[in-house]
């Protein structure tokens, strides 16, 4: 089935059909949360899920209540398990007179993966000359490479992002999240996509949560625009390049503006 677009109306309390997408890079997000679930490499998962909460406890202040991306990051680490201790660890390291939290700098490169595909690689590192040349090698050895400031970055948008199972939930209990704010809902024959503003996203969650609806992931990303529908085996470079990306210790978020088919993601799956 074809991916379609569904909005709420405020006043029918009803889903009005729209434009049909595609939905591999939804199927996509999915896979890759379930992997960091279960990931193996956990230790370096969680330094960089510290790295995020540090600086964004020195950014916003310690209090999630009063930051929303430290909140964020707080939920994040908590959604992939990392301990209570090591969370709080990182908001006082941040919030102190840490030295090493003082070096870290947030960049983002953009760049053009297999395909053709547009890349942004938001980083969070101590020394930009050493992340710049790694993230340019990487781009290069699997055949793209950087970009110019501002060559991809018009084709994304911050959104918070839900992907919820559609054969586990209805189109019903989703109505609770457009109330506190849900902007957009993607649906096919195996997930929603739910999509809010960044602000609206900790409402959303909640009002998810409350009406008893488990997510597969929920994250604040980089959402492209437009995609670029490339074949398996572009697909498999994709995926090689993305991994090696975020096995990095200075890459904190790698998004993309693909569609691959239904075997491509089986094959990630499987790996």
């Amino acid at each position: 089935m074809a991916l379609e677009t569904v909005v709420h109306s405020p006043v029918r309390r009803s889903f009005r059909k729209l434009v049909p997408n595609m939905s591999g890079h939804s199927k996509w997000a999915s896979i890759k949360h379930k992997k960091a679930a279960v990931d193996s490499k956990r230790g370096a998962l969680f330094t960089k899920l510290a790295r995020a909460i540090t600086v964004a406890a020195r950014e916003g202040g310690p209090d999630p209540a009063g930051n929303a991306s430290l909140a964020h990051a707080v939920q994040k680490a908590k959604d992939l398990r990392m301990p209570k201790d090591n969370i709080e660890r990182a908001i006082a390291k941040g919030a102190g007179t840490d030295k090493d939290a003082d070096t870290l700098e947030e960049i983002t490169y953009e760049g053009y993966g297999p395909g053709g595909v547009a890349m942004l690689i938001n980083c969070l590192t101590d020394n930009r000359n050493r992340t710049g040349s790694d993230v340019k090698h990487l781009l290069s050895k699997s055949g793209g490479g950087l970009g110019e400031p501002g060559s991809v970055a018009w084709n994304f948008e911050k959104k918070g992002v839900f992907v919820v199972d559609a054969a586990a939930y209805g189109e019903e209990d989703l109505l609770g999240a457009v109330d506190a704010g849900a902007e957009d809902i993607v649906a096919d024959e195996e997930i929603f996509e739910v999509i809010s503003e960044p602000a609206d996203f900790g409402a959303v969650r909640a009002a998810l949560e409350e009406s008893g609806v488990e997510f597969q992931s929920a994250d604040i990303v980089q959402r492209p625009k437009s995609r670029v529908e490339i074949d398996d085996k572009d697909a498999a470079k994709l995926f090689r390049l993305i991994d090696a990306l975020e096995e990095h210790d200075d890459i904190n978020e790698v998004a993309a503006n693909f569609e691959a088919s239904d075997d491509a993601l089986a094959a990630l799956a499987a790996e």
